[in-house]
């Protein structure tokens, strides 16, 4: 039998979100057909729209002074700021959205390299928590602090 294959492109605007496409398909001839009922098909498809996040991050700070071991003073280094964002580009809302963030907390023998003094949030919630068990620390050799990028 003969057979016919297409494609549908649906595009869909940003202002109506919709769960599901229905398209029905009916093909009809001149002749006469003794099952004309299979000539309808209806079809229904779930919609998923594409997010388009977009992450920066910005830093007051980009150079880090790192004391050989037994010569830090246990007074705290600079303060700086490091503000990260998430923006959403597209034109649909999106929910539910989860941000993990692991911070250089530790280096050489447990040692703390980094503390977090406050938290500012804009629309979100945050939440520091130390790593769960199971969760993969890496520590920072002291040979790797010696490490200059000029």
């Amino acid at each position: 039998p003969p057979q016919v294959s297409f494609t549908l492109e649906l595009e869909f605007s940003c202002s109506v979100l919709l769960d599901r496409a229905e398209v029905t398909l009916q093909a009809t001839s001149d002749s006469t057909e003794a099952t004309p009922q299979d000539n309808v098909v209806k079809l229904s498809v779930p919609i998923r729209y594409e997010p388009n996040l977009f992450l920066s991050s910005n830093t007051n700070l980009h150079r880090y002074e790192v004391h050989p071991l037994g010569t830090f003073t246990h007074s705290s280094g600079p303060e700086f700021t490091t503000i990260v964002k998430v923006q959403n580009l597209g034109c649909y809302p999106i929910q539910n959205i989860t941000l993990h963030m692991a911070l250089p907390a530790l280096g050489d023998h447990q040692a703390t390299i980094l503390s977090v003094t406050h938290v500012l949030a804009e629309n979100a919630t945050c939440m520091l928590q130390p790593p769960s068990e199971g969760t993969q620390v890496v520590l920072v050799p002291p040979e790797d602090l010696l490490h200059v990028d000029r």
